[in-house]
């Protein structure tokens, strides 16, 4: 469905609602409709394209070389129903040609059709003698049970219109009379119909009104409104008969107001240009003072008549639009003269307002002028709030950074201290050892102790279990962030925490500041050469190997 549907629908779903309100709601049902009727006249063009739409679509059948004058006869009859009461040029135009194709054919049947309907148009037209003049080349008898209604229908419009405009007692008498003779023959010709047919029930209500029961027209008239759709020329036709059989009922002004509007907006909707529903309603707007809106509706009627091309619409509106369009521009001199008064009072208050502003303007300066002097003190304050934050980071760093170095100190003063104190009390057993094997004469237990390396190679054990637990203490996450430098799959892996392998312990002692590999090789006890091959080994393995040493160097 497209989106012009979507909003037809919610337009009909919103007029059904307010359908439904009680009548003791008339006064705002009746806003809520104009306002739903402004909204369709907004959107006339769209339902006007609609229609052209299948116009267009028709006429391109109907150009159709391959298809046969019947075929013709039948796609212009749909083209003319699509143009009735939309354009009556048009209308006029493809009836013709349609009674020529009728002609060709040689088909009595479509010659009378064909007229019948050429004489429907001039009726609705207001041309109720060449109507007549045509009816009366028919022959009732060769008509057929379709066209025998159509015959009488047709008839019985033009005297019911004939009676209505004619100031001659005896010739209102005469066309009376003829009224009801055809009323009596089309009442005749219905009698064996449904008795709810659209047709039965459109000729039982005028029958009614012909009685002046009108109450029971009403009755009828809800029945047909009941089963017909809302956006079409039935139901807007349905709606305005009901509007003034509702007055003439009770001179109810609000419920005549609300069924012509629903006319009007299934008539918009419907691209019916020959309408009487606005115009009536521009009427009765008028005469209660709105001004303003009987002038919009009776100039939109009148853009409706001039398209359609009707003489009679034309007549209608010619009585009411000279009145209401000078009402218009007197009420529109009057307020223009209004809002001059109220533009001299507007330009008196502007100029007061004017010089208010200019003083203002004056102190606003002076305020901004001070607004930035305080800024521009803020911002200096926040500079030297900054520099002070900053130089107190760098303070408490430097704290930090000399504490550390302190627990460092300390933590190497006592490592040491403790070294020096057991080496001396081990030196002490190894005198009073070699004293003891001396004074015992055991020559060959002392040569024997002297030559094994049990007691070095236990010492140096001893040195590199302290040296790694003193190292991995200062710099605790020194593993991580040196295999961090190493390839994926050259990381080296520690049997403990707390020890480090052979290439760890030379790159402790290089982040301690030994980079010499003959210092190294003399504190680890190794040949410098295998300082050197590890050196070589695990730079290869670095993932930036010319800058890795420098970047061990700055572990923290």
């Amino acid at each position: 469905m497209t989106s012009s549907k979507k909003k037809i629908n919610l337009i009909n779903f919103f007029l059904l609602f307010l359908l439904l309100i009680p009548t003791v709601s008339y006064s705002q049902n009746i806003d809520s409709l104009l306002v739903v009727m402004d909204e369709v006249m907004l959107k006339r063009n769209e339902y006007d394209n609609s229609k052209e739409e299948r116009i267009n679509n028709l006429k391109l059948l109907l150009e159709d070389t391959t298809a046969s004058k019947e075929n013709q006869y039948y796609i212009t009859n749909r083209l003319i129903d699509e143009y009735e009461y939309y354009s009556f040029d048009a209308t006029l135009y493809f009836i013709e040609k349609n009674l020529k194709l009728a002609k060709e054919l040689d088909n009595i049947e479509l010659i009378q059709e064909s007229t019948l309907r050429l004489a429907k148009l001039l009726t609705t037209s207001g041309r109720y003698d060449e109507s007549i003049n045509l009816l009366e080349e028919i022959s009732a008898s060769n008509l057929s049970e379709n066209l025998i209604k159509e015959y009488y229908i047709i008839y019985k419009k033009c005297y019911y219109e004939l009676r209505n405009i004619s100031r001659v007692n005896s010739i209102n008498k005469k066309y009376q009379q003829l009224y009801f003779s055809y009323r009596d023959s089309l009442n005749t010709q219905i009698s064996m119909l449904d008795k709810n047919s659209k047709l039965v029930l459109e000729v039982e209500e005028q029958n009614y009104r012909d009685k002046r029961d009108t109450k029971k027209a009403l009755e009828i008239n809800a029945q047909r409104l009941e089963h017909t759709k809302m956006g079409t020329r039935e139901y807007a036709t349905v709606a305005f008969n009901r509007s003034y059989m509702s007055y003439e009922v009770d001179g109810n002004r609000k419920r005549q107001k609300k069924f012509l509007i629903l006319s009007a907006i299934s008539d918009i909707q419907s691209s019916v240009k020959d309408n009487a529903s606005m115009t009536n309603l521009a009427v009765i707007l008028f005469e209660e003072g709105n001004v303003k809106m009987a002038h919009k509706y009776i100039n939109f009627s009148f853009e409706d008549a001039k398209f359609y091309n009707s003489k009679l619409r034309f007549l209608d509106i010619s009585n009411v639009l000279p009145v209401i369009s000078k009402s218009y521009e007197v009420e529109s001199f009057k307020q223009s003269r209004k809002l001059k008064k109220q533009l001299i009072f507007i330009s008196l208050l502007s100029g007061i307002l004017m010089i208010a502003l200019f003083f203002i303007f004056r102190q606003y300066q002076k305020i901004k002028l001070g607004r930035e002097s305080l800024k521009t003190a803020n911002l200096k304050l926040k500079n030297l709030n900054e520099q002070l934050n900053f130089k107190n980071n760098d303070l408490k760093r430097l704290y930090e950074e000399l504490s550390a170095v302190d627990s460092i100190k300390e933590q190497y003063i006592g490592t040491f201290l403790n070294l020096y104190s057991e080496y001396i009390d081990k030196l002490d057993v190894y005198r009073k050892t070699v004293r003891k094997f001396i004074v015992t004469n055991k020559t060959n237990e002392l040569l024997k102790l002297i030559k094994s390396k049990d007691v070095v190679d236990e010492e140096l054990k001893i040195f590199y279990t302290n040296f790694d637990k003193s190292f991995l203490h200062i710099y605790p996450n020194f593993i991580e962030d040196f295999n961090n430098l190493l390839q994926d799959d050259e990381k080296i892996t520690v049997k403990t925490e707390d020890n480090l392998t052979v290439e760890l312990r030379i790159f402790a002692l290089i982040r301690l500041g030994i980079s010499n590999s003959s210092q190294i090789a003399k504190i680890l006890r190794y040949s410098v050469n295998t300082i050197y091959n590890y050196r070589v080994k695990v730079r290869n393995n670095a993932i930036d190997r010319d800058n890795f040493e420098n970047m061990v160097k700055k572990i923290m």
